[in-house]
């Protein structure tokens, strides 16, 4: 049966890769670009192709994503492909060497920015979603394929939508790219803005400088960057955790000494540091996200099926927890297992000429096939 599940998906290949390349074009980067062109190209395929298709609202009506849900003949757990239709920022143009919008072919390279994360996932998902209705009758549960937007500023407002306006949900597939590895787990997040305080005065003052925010927010870098973490976790987890300064910024003017900077962390070092470097004000910390890590076991579903339908595709995959948070930490904080990658071999991914290979599509989109039928029921898929 797998055989004719990759037939089927070669033979949806060229259709895939024109829709991916017409949601490529349409720029929506996470907290730049306005969502509703880049749902709008989405939602006119579904509708297209005859399939049900209902839009995700979210704070002040604007549209988060697009759910198609596909309802088995027969009752049974409910199940989610999800794709993210937004991207990362399109970086330094002159580092590219095509636009960041191509939506093109070359080479057997899909080309533009959400080639990898996660538009051509997105364009098989629905693909996925057209070949299974004809079979829905004989289904156990329903499944759904969930496009979702507002996924890379963190705030994950198109699933965060989709949770709550639905029926509970068993398991969730997310169509990250990378084509050796099954992610079943990933380190948590807790992302925070630190507000360092000084006191305003002249830059230029012949009296003693008074405390400057900046230098301030400087020595806490610099204490961040001397902490050692731990190299191992007592618990199991695999991998370590890790400590990034993000962001800094402080001052307006030349001629003022500043009384007020930002340092985007992911700890709290700040005793130290009012200890040591006392200032008027104590420093505070803004919590901006906070996701728990996750991790699957080789036998819990859906990563099992995953896996189970890319060894029948021919795919040599193993499970991997990765070291990036996504929106599989949401979901695990919510008590819904998922995997977060599998797919295409990609390269430039959240960089410059970001692409993907498009020659595993057939095989990958079979894998996915084959665990969807599998979770729902169908002897297709065993």
């Amino acid at each position: 049966m797998t055989d004719q599940l990759v037939e089927q998906a070669r033979g949806d290949a060229e259709s895939v890769t024109e829709l991916a390349c017409a949601l490529i074009r349409e720029p929506s980067r996470g907290g730049v670009d306005d969502h509703e062109p880049i749902v709008a190209v989405a939602e006119k395929w579904l509708v297209g192709q005859g399939l049900p298709c209902r839009r995700l609202a979210g704070p002040g009506g604007i549209p988060v994503g697009l759910a198609c849900e596909i309802v088995g003949g027969n009752e049974g757990p409910a199940w989610v492909l999800d794709a993210c239709l937004d991207t990362a920022p399109f970086g330094d143009l002159n580092a590219w060497s095509f636009p960041p919008t191509a939506g093109d072919v070359v080479d057997g390279w899909i080309r533009g920015r959400g080639a990898a994360d996660s538009k051509t996932a997105a364009a098989m998902f629905c693909h996925l979603a057209r070949a299974i209705v004809p079979c829905a009758e004989a289904l156990q549960g329903t499944l759904t394929v969930l496009l979702d937007v507002d996924e890379h500023t963190g705030t994950f407002g198109g699933a965060q939508a989709f949770v709550a306006d639905s029926r509970p949900v068993s398991g969730v597939l997310i169509g990250y790219p990378g084509l050796d590895e099954i992610v079943v787990g990933g380190r948590g997040v807790f992302r925070v803005r630190v507000h360092v305080f000084g006191e305003a005065g002249h830059s230029g003052t012949s009296k003693p400088t008074p405390s400057n925010a900046v230098v301030r927010g400087a020595h806490l870098v610099n204490a961040l960057e001397a902490t050692a973490l731990p190299r191992c976790v007592p618990n199991g987890f695999p991998l370590p955790p890790k400590l990034t300064v993000t962001e800094i910024r402080g001052g307006e003017s030349f001629s003022t000494v500043p009384d007020h900077c930002l340092v985007g962390i992911d700890i709290r070092l700040t005793d130290a540091l009012d200890a040591t470097y006392p200032a008027s004000r104590a420093t505070t910390i803004e919590t901006i996200t906070s996701w728990p890590p996750y991790q699957l076991g080789g036998d819990d579903q859906p990563a099992a099926a995953l896996l189970a339908g890319a060894m029948a595709a021919g795919i040599n995959a193993r499970h991997k927890v990765a070291g990036p948070s996504n929106i599989g930490n949401f979901l695990a904080g919510l008590g819904i297992p998922s995997t977060a990658g599998f797919g295409l071999p990609y390269q430039g991914l959240h960089g410059p000429d970001e692409r993907a290979h498009l020659e595993a599509l057939p095989a990958v989109q079979a894998a996915y096939h084959h665990a969807a039928l599998s979770l729902l029921g169908s002897p297709a898929g065993s």
